[in-house]
């Protein structure tokens, strides 16, 4: 079993950044793909960014490339998403997740089997 806690959500202006963190316990980190989605008020949840297990490779949205950056330390268990250039429509509720253990690459949603709590990012304007 693999538990994941974000944070370093928060209110924040438009334009500043913001850096998220997800922890992850259990074993076998770096044999996972971990990714980042958001869920505004009324919306699915929809993929923001993914990385592979060893950290080679990366995706995003189209709403956030060149703006977020996703990287992980697979010796701390942990994956991070770096948020520059905010606008309000990045306001959502921020969720880490991972794939089982021996997925190493996953785009999709429905490749993600273990769940954050979530953190609240809200950008004013």
């Amino acid at each position: 079993q693999v538990q994941l806690v974000e944070s370093g959500g928060g209110l924040v202006q438009v334009g500043v950044s913001l850096r998220l963190s997800c922890v992850a316990s259990g074993p076998t980190f770096s044999f996972r793909a971990m990714g980042w989605f958001r869920q505004a008020p009324g919306k699915e949840r929809d993929v923001v960014a993914t990385i592979s297990g060893s950290g080679g490779s990366t995706d995003y949205a189209d709403s956030v490339k060149g703006r977020f950056t996703i990287a992980r330390d697979n010796a701390k268990n942990t994956v991070y998403l770096q948020m520059n250039s905010l606008k309000p429509e990045d306001t959502a509720v921020y969720y880490c997740a991972a794939t089982r253990s021996g997925r190493r690459y996953g785009a999709l949603r429905m490749e993600y089997d273990y769940w954050g709590q979530g953190t609240q990012v809200t950008v004013s304007s």
